[in-house]
């Protein structure tokens, strides 16, 4: 039997990235990578992208694929993860995913089918709503509630995106949720480990994190980009966004830094919730990950 499909999930700033390259090193497998963000060409700080030195070491795939002008869709993440998944196991080699987005990962490694999309719908209900996201939720309660009970008011993302897909398809976005509720992955013998850490340690690396990237030059990149037609996926990044407002002036740096942190704290708590809703995570704390990545993956390859 070929060697599991592997994964290392966890919210952002648990450490995985460390681990796995460290892993994939003395495991001979090859990294592909799971984010939104990654993606795309010239989004390194603010994205913690792996190094050059760290690629070298360790193959990476699904990073730097794409200008921050185009668009990042989870359909078209999927078909690019899995082409790099295929290409890894036909040569033999053992393909470890890596990431905190639990969309991506999903759509990654279950068979999720995605309903249509289209730009100009998804504008005219934002430009609608960016005033009130509340009054979006309470539109959206009114015609799918149950696909309103899962999504964050705050969220005008993605309560856009449901909204959007009853205007373009009649039917209601929890309708298109069947696959959701099951975990039968379409790789065979799929093996995931989640980094486990508390709360308050979590929250500490979330704003030491923070800080890294903005001294690290996380301003001058955004300053690099701020003239560009930027993907609506790109510059709604956390971090990103927030230093495009303070490069316009409606943001002083402090508060900006401040945002940063309070949204990436919420955003880790969000993954860490999605993650343990999965029931094929087993979860590890950093010094154990090891060692469970290849449990699991005895496991998986035993079954």
């Amino acid at each position: 039997m070929p060697d599991p499909v592997l994964a290392l999930v966890g919210p952002t700033a648990s450490g995985k990235s460390d681990i796995a390259l460290d892993f994939a090193a003395r495991w001979g497998a090859e990294i592909v990578a799971v984010d939104a963000f990654t993606v795309y060409r010239g989004m390194d700080v603010g994205t913690a992208k792996p190094t050059r030195k760290q690629r070298d070491r360790v193959p990476h795939h699904a990073i730097d694929l794409l200008e921050p002008e185009q668009e990042c869709t989870v359909q078209w993440f999927q078909a690019q993860a899995r082409a790099a998944v295929r290409d890894v196991v036909s040569r033999g080699r053992s393909p470890l995913l890596v990431g905190g987005s639990g969309l991506y990962f999903r759509a990654v490694v279950d068979d999720l089918v995605f309903p249509p999309t289209d730009p100009d719908v998804r504008a005219a209900l934002e430009a609608r709503h960016a005033a009130d996201p509340p009054a979006a939720h309470a539109r959206l309660a009114q015609r799918d509630p149950a696909a309103a009970a899962r999504i964050d008011p705050d969220n005008l993302r993605r309560v856009v995106r449901a909204l959007e897909v009853i205007e373009l398809t009649g039917s209601t976005f929890s309708s298109w949720r069947t696959a959701w509720d099951e975990h039968h992955s379409v790789f065979p013998g799929l093996a995931v480990v989640g980094v486990a850490r508390d709360r308050d340690d979590l929250s500490a690396r979330v704003d030491q994190r923070v800080g890294t990237m903005l001294a690290r030059g996380l301003v001058e990149e955004c300053r690099a980009l701020a003239g560009r037609r930027l993907s609506r996926t790109a510059r709604q990044a956390i971090g990103y966004a927030e230093v495009f407002e303070h490069l316009t002036g409606r943001l002083d740096l402090a508060t900006a830094h401040e945002q940063i942190r309070v949204r990436t704290r919420r955003y880790a708590l969000r993954q860490q919730r999605w993650f343990q809703a999965d029931p094929r995570v087993a979860w590890a704390m950093p010094e154990q990950v090891h060692a469970t990545l290849l449990r699991v993956a005895e496991e998986a390859q035993a079954d």
